[in-house]
């Protein structure tokens, strides 16, 4: 027994927030944990059947080669180490409208990004997210009802806290769902209630499906407090149809249920005739129809095309909610003082890009279709594949970074897992990264139709690597299904 393990110690796991210790996140779970082992013991010389471990738990683009946007990098260099503007300016170190920017924002964020900012995000970037979401929509949006924040993560973590009471507050929550909405709802003590996606129908949202789980839950004695949207799909890659997000607004306002709309993968988009379309802008064109619905957005710098996971950036939208209630989300704000600057100011540069006429507009706009074609390509590769394997079938990827295949598992597995006490894509998984250093995501973690096993991969390896992770993949299914007696 070590230290922290002895009953008498005043910290020990026995005396710790039960909260805490029941909260998990599959996506660096305990296969994750196993991947970094084998890459310490492969720097050791230790002998596996692969050369290097790849990550495909997580949407972490820089990580895996995806090369920063230069005008976002450009700007965040001058607004980190003003020194160089004059030199910038005299040798033209960088385009002019890239110096501006920086002059623009250092004038207006006093102490530049080094110092505390408002709460809800300096004045100047909170304008600039405003502006992308007009350009956006086509509706105005207002800078006081923008909060920026450390990543979408802790806009859900806000909205949690405020919303839930106790147990007996309930959060409608997609399955399969992201691990921070399972997380954050144990962390805050209320109850997760499913809602099942149609693997298929494309992983489509049934509203009367909605309707039923929520009738459900309050003839249990719960209160339906919120409806969790994430679109795209987090883990399934599904875009929802505006003919969709108008039903859920529909059963919102009927039901008096708070809407949280995930959207961090807006600019994901690679199905032929898929169109991203925010809860914001459906909320706006269905005028009075949608009065009164009361709706959170959320928005990442991690994702899309930038992937800049690392600065910790976002944004949270609030529509019509009582000034009363967003003087709260205020005061939880501050008491972390504000999201960091540089955040921030990725954020702006995120929702206000370089515009045609700009002198970094065409470098700009090359880095970023360049990107979203090859990712295109990768989902479609990965698909593709996944859907040649025995027993496996995978809905097409139509956005964001992910495939969720759904995997026919042979007895034999089944009943070596339950041996083990684990999940039987678990034991896929595990098995999966031992024998090839990929790193993946068992369906388990992320909720899923009882009977049914998957796992979830990104396509962010690049092109070259994705060819030897597909071979590779492909020869451990054969090998793994033969394992434990066949299909």
């Amino acid at each position: 027994m070590t230290a922290t393990d002895s009953p008498e110690s005043a910290l020990s796991v026995r005396n710790l927030n039960p909260k805490v210790v029941e909260a998990q996140y599959a996506v660096r779970g305990e296969i994750v944990i196993r991947a970094g082992q084998i890459e310490k013991e492969l720097k050791q010389g230790k002998q596996f059947p692969f050369d290097k471990v790849v990550y495909c738990n997580i949407g972490n683009p820089q990580s895996l080669g995806q090369q920063p946007i230069s005008f976002f990098r450009q700007v965040l260099a001058l607004c980190d180490y003003p020194e160089l503007i004059k030199p910038a300016k005299a040798n033209k170190l960088f385009p002019a409208d890239v110096i501006r920017r920086a002059e623009e924002y250092l004038a207006e964020i006093p102490g530049g990004t080094g110092a505390y900012s408002d709460s809800r995000g300096a004045d100047i970037c909170r304008q600039h997210v405003a502006l992308g979401i007009e350009r956006r929509d086509g509706y105005p949006a207002e800078k006081d009802q923008i909060f920026l924040t450390d990543g979408a993560s802790q806009g859900v973590h806000s909205v949690m806290r405020m919303l839930l009471r106790d147990e007996s507050d309930a959060i409608l929550t997609p399955i399969p769902q992201y691990p921070l909405y399972s997380a954050t709802i144990t962390l805050y003590g209320g109850t997760l209630l499913p809602y099942y996606l149609n693997e298929d129908q494309g992983w489509g949202l049934d509203v009367k499906h909605l309707d039923a789980q929520t009738q459900k839950a309050r003839s249990e004695g719960k209160t339906v407090r919120a409806l969790v949207v994430i679109n795209p799909g987090n883990p399934t890659g599904a875009i929802l149809t505006k003919q969709n997000l108008e039903e859920v607004v529909r059963f919102c306002k009927a039901q008096k249920i708070v809407l949280l709309a995930d959207e961090v993968y807006q600019d994901n988009i690679y199905a032929e005739g898929k169109e991203f379309h925010s809860f914001k802008k459906v909320v706006r064109e269905m005028g009075g129809e949608a009065e009164g619905v009361q709706l959170f957005s959320m928005h990442s710098i991690s994702k899309g095309y930038y992937g800049e996971c690392g600065r910790r950036g976002g944004y949270l939208e609030i529509i019509n909610v009582a000034d009363d209630v967003v003087g709260q989300l205020y005061k939880l704000a501050s008491i972390n003082l504000c999201s960091n600057v540089n955040g921030q100011i990725c954020t702006a540069l995120m929702m206000n890009p370089p515009q045609e006429g700009d002198e970094s507009y065409p470098e700009y706009a090359k880095e970023r279709q360049a990107l979203l074609d090859s990712l295109k390509r990768r989902a479609k590769m990965l698909t593709d594949s996944l859907n040649q394997l025995e027993g496996v079938k995978c809905q097409e990827s139509e956005g964001a970074l992910y495939a969720m295949p759904r995997i026919t598992l042979p007895a034999g597995a089944v009943e070596a897992a339950k041996e083990k006490g684990k999940a039987p894509d678990f034991l896929y998984c595990m098995e999966l990264l031992e024998a090839t250093g990929i790193a993946t995501v068992p369906g388990s973690g992320f909720k899923q139709v009882e009977g049914t096993y998957h796992f979830r991969t990104t396509c962010l390896p690049p092109e070259s690597d994705l060819q030897k992770v597909v071979q590779r993949l492909t020869a451990f299914h054969k090998d793994f299904i033969n394992k434990y007696g066949g299909l």
